[in-house]
């Protein structure tokens, strides 16, 4: 291009002489416009986005139609189709086989024979000459219809395609599609078969829907935010885990858009990189996903599950793109509206089969009607003496005239030329009876047909419910549905790096070997430091690091921390008063020097705890001898001290100078106990008072949880906790209440009763016999529960009444693994737990009785204010000591 050249002209590409030597300038701005729009156009209509009408890209089409060519009802080597696919597709065969796969893999057209891969390995399907391949009966019923197909010449002009295939089913969402085309892309996830069946059958009642994905490969998906389908929207999809025993995690099934290579490549990269730590991987892969992880003892497999969700393929996102080719246009629309136009089209396509049934119908009832007056009125006889073509049509034209009124239609020369083709033979035999039924049974055909068309809602109704009836089975849903919790990363990372501070330095990190060591951290830790000039600074695990000089405290730090309570004595300036202070950091800038001080030059850190629980120590204070001081060393309780924010100013302990702070005494928290929720839809433990209440927990209070399966356990509550499925009982455990359980002894096959404590508090146990007829009938851990049994009716008398049981009188407390009493030997038609009988439970220490203060009731504004006034209105001694005002 020449200098001169603007970039913006729309040129045609043209040829010019340039200079003497004969050099050519060739001008191609023209050309790479008109180039580049037809590539991206071919790109995007013929190969990368599927066309809305059919759900099909060309090549799935092409195939298709490649295969109906075949068709015989035997299988077809995959080669061979392949070759055929060429006559209607311009590429090479290695694509063609490849989509066919990608079609046979998804078990719904292509009814497949041999080695075709395996979606949950990733395996590669045999080559296309060793594999096999037929349509499925769903494929033959749905898909195929040349009279309503339309058709186009194949890109060689020697045979015709379709344009569309007239497929009456919403095939796009059921097998999905992906694919990039030029400035394009596509992104459809796979629907489950029946929903889209009943989703159509909604629609065409008039009713509201909705769909979500189901995939392949099962898993757990979370689709809050699917946003139909459209950009933007999002699906997290999770691998069912769950656990083998202690130390082993079993992977059931997997997520969309990845396989078990992949999966446990993930996992072995986070364990190399520390985010997990796992024993070994067993992958025992074949029909089913079984892949089996291996942990270390003393691994919480529960917060194991958690980090392979935050830190492997195990959990992934996926972002829906809903783009499809209508009237050879791009056209970005929601799951929901694509299956209102699947169902639509396949309403009209389905009258249009009526209509040409129809018209078939009628045209034979018009021939068999001619054949009829033709034959029982001899008119065949009328030609006998014609001796030309025309004379003969002329004749029969005549004879028939004065019988055609019932007609439908005029009769054509067509029409008698057909009647002109009638063998002698089959006049002869001629049977009026027959030919009578045969036209009664068209014209009940033809009122059916038309019955059809006149309610086709309903007609289109009952053949969606053909469908379900006929290819549904085998076709339930393989992915669960699920709300998922949101992980932590920081929460259920492996600490398997240690952390190290040179306290006089100013220097912590992970290098510094030879240093003091602080914890186990992992390198996506943050650490919060806090020097003797009251300084403190919030910054992330590095190998070596500078926050400044004499460091009195360095941890891993928790975001949002509000029970880790810091306790302060510092003093301010070189010369000033000393001042105590509690406070939590819940937030801070990462990298960003916090004063804890009032900022005074000379100000030093005097006494200085982290408390993890609020714990609220008693201390005592030594003074200098200075002046005329006569008490040089009193105690002061951190208990006394108001929690407030960081940058309170904080109480005057003394105006003197002081000589040392020792401990004097450990103490107690002084926080409320955490108040504890459980969330069903997630099946997650919370703060955030979502779910169901569970009560006030201190340190060592635990959950109890009972299962179905008859096993009892007690934890310690944590929000990284996981529960199964079969959990039927989750409450705070009380040690002396008893747990009273009716189950189905199954040797025996009679009702026995028990009433337990949990003896062994880390130890889950199972309270039922272990015989694999046995169940759980009933569960209560009320003081006094009451059951109602109702019998079965004894052949020839009359039925027993119903028995009522206080449980607490029938049966003692006795050892969990004691077998219990015989409930009765009658024969039990239903037993029902009925309210309990009152009982006065001893009263636990409520929290207000406990003294607390919650940092988030003081504002920082309000602190100081307070803070000062406080200081203004202390007390003092003889000897001019400030006296602490703690109200």
């Amino acid at each position: 291009m020449s200098d001169n050249q603007n970039p913006n002209e729309e040129e045609s590409p043209i040829q010019e002489n340039g200079n003497a030597t004969g050099d050519t300038i060739i001008k191609v701005n023209g050309m790479f416009k008109d180039w580049f729009l037809d590539y991206a156009s071919y790109v995007i209509l013929e190969r990368a986005v599927p066309a809305i009408e059919d759900g099909f890209k060309p090549v799935q089409r092409r195939i298709m139609q490649s295969m109906k060519d075949l068709d015989d009802g035997r299988y077809n080597k995959v080669a061979n189709i392949v070759g055929h696919t060429m006559q209607y597709h311009p590429h090479g065969d290695a694509s063609i086989a490849d989509a066919m796969v990608q079609i046979g893999q998804k078990d719904i057209l292509i009814d497949t024979q041999g080695n075709w891969g395996n979606i949950l390995t990733g395996d590669s399907a045999a080559a296309s000459r060793y594999i096999e391949a037929r349509l499925s009966k769903f494929a033959l019923d749905v898909v195929y219809n040349p009279k309503v197909t339309p058709w186009q010449q194949s890109y060689d002009g020697r045979r015709k395609e379709p344009i569309n295939l007239p497929v009456k089913f919403p095939m796009l969402l059921a097998q999905g599609a992906e694919g990039i085309a030029v400035g394009l892309s596509t992104k459809i996830l796979p629907h489950n078969f029946n929903e889209l069946i009943e989703a159509s059958i909604k629609h065409l009642q008039g009713k509201k829907f909705t769909i979500y994905p189901d995939f392949p490969t099962g898993g757990i998906a979370d689709v809050t935010n699917y946003n139909d389908g459209l950009r933007g929207g999002k699906v997290r999809v999770r691998a069912k885990i769950h656990q083998l025993d202690k130390n082993t995690l079993v992977i059931t099934e997997i997520p969309f858009g990845t396989n078990t290579s992949s999966l446990i490549d993930s996992i072995l990269k986070a364990n190399d990189k520390g985010k997990i730590k796992i024993k070994k991987i067993d992958d025992n892969t074949s029909a089913e996903v079984e892949i089996q992880i291996h942990l270390p003892s003393g691994l919480s497999p529960d917060k194991t599950i958690d980090a392979l969700y935050a830190f492997t393929a195990c959990e992934t996102s996926i972002s829906p793109l809903g783009c499809v080719i209508e009237d050879n246009r791009p056209l970005f629309v929601g799951v929901s509206e694509m299956l209102r136009r699947s169902t639509d089209r396949t309403v009209e396509l389905l009258k249009a089969e009526l209509q040409i049934q129809l018209d078939e119908l009628e045209e034979q009832w018009h021939f068999a009607s001619l054949e009829r007056i033709f034959i029982e009125n001899r008119i065949y006889r009328d030609i006998e003496e014609e001796e030309t073509w025309e004379g003969v049509i002329s004749a029969i034209d005549k004879g028939l005239q004065p019988h055609i009124k019932h007609l439908k239609r005029a009769i054509t020369t067509d029409d008698i030329v057909r009647l002109t083709e009638i063998r002698i033979k089959r006049i002869s035999k001629f049977d009026i009876d027959k030919a009578q039924q045969k036209i009664d049974s068209l014209e009940d055909q033809i009122a059916q047909i038309k019955n059809f068309l006149d309610n086709l809602i309903d007609y289109a109704i009952n053949y969606f419910k053909r469908l379900l009836k006929d290819y549904g089975a085998g076709r339930e849903r393989k992915t669960e549905l699920k709300i998922f919790d949101d992980i932590e990363a920081t929460k259920v990372v492996i600490r398997n790096t240690k952390l190290y501070v040179n306290k006089e330095e100013g220097f912590v990190g992970t290098a510094l070997k030879k240093d003091e060591y602080v914890t186990d951290c992992s390198d996506i830790d943050d650490i919060i430091v806090f020097t003797e000039e009251g300084k403190m600074m919030v910054t992330k695990v590095d190998t070596k690091t500078f926050v400044g000089k004499n460091i009195i405290h360095v941890a891993v730090f928790k975001k949002k921390d509000k029970r880790t309570i810091y306790n302060m004595i510092y003093r301010d300036g070189a010369k000033g008063a000393s001042y105590v202070k509690r406070f939590a950091v819940t937030g801070t800038i990462r990298d960003n020097i916090y004063d804890m001080t009032q900022g005074n030059k000379g100000s030093k850190v005097l006494y200085f705890t982290a408390n993890p629980n609020g714990e609220a120590e008693l201390v005592q204070v030594l003074l200098r001898q200075t002046g005329s001081i006569k008490k040089l060393k009193f105690d002061l309780d951190f208990a006394d001290i108001l929690i407030k924010g960081r940058n309170s100013k904080g109480n005057i302990v003394s105006k003197y100078p002081i000589k040392r702070v020792e401990l004097k005494e450990k103490g107690l928290s002084t926080l409320k106990p955490r108040k504890i929720w459980f969330d069903d839809t997630v099946q997650r433990l919370n703060l955030d008072a979502r779910g169901e209440y569970l009560g006030e927990f201190r340190k060592d209070d635990r959950l109890l949880i009972i299962n179905q399966s008859g096993k009892i356990k007690t934890v310690i509550p944590d929000v990284t906790l996981r529960f199964d499925d079969g959990m039927i009982l989750l409450e705070k455990w009380k040690p002396k209440k008893p747990i009273s359980a009716i189950y189905w002894e199954g040797e025996k096959e009679l009702f026995y009763v028990k009433r337990f404590l949990v003896e062994n508090e880390d130890r889950e146990e199972i309270f039922i016999t272990e015989h694999s007829k046995s169940y759980l009938e009933i569960i209560s851990t009320d003081y006094k529960p009451v059951v109602e049994l109702e019998f079965y009716k004894p052949r020839g008398k009359d039925p027993k009444e119903n028995q009522t049981v206080n449980i607490e009188e029938f049966i003692a407390i006795k050892g969990i693994n004691a077998q219990g009493n015989q409930l009765t030997k009658e024969k039990v038609k239903q037993i029902n737990l009925l309210e309990p009988l009152p009982f006065d439970e001893p009263e636990e220490l409520t929290a207000e009785e406990i003294e607390v203060v919650d940092e988030e009731n003081v504002k920082n504004n309000s602190e100081n204010k307070n803070s000062e006034s406080k200081d203004d209105n202390d007390s003092r001694d003889e000897n001019g000591q400030i006296i602490l005002n703690l109200d």
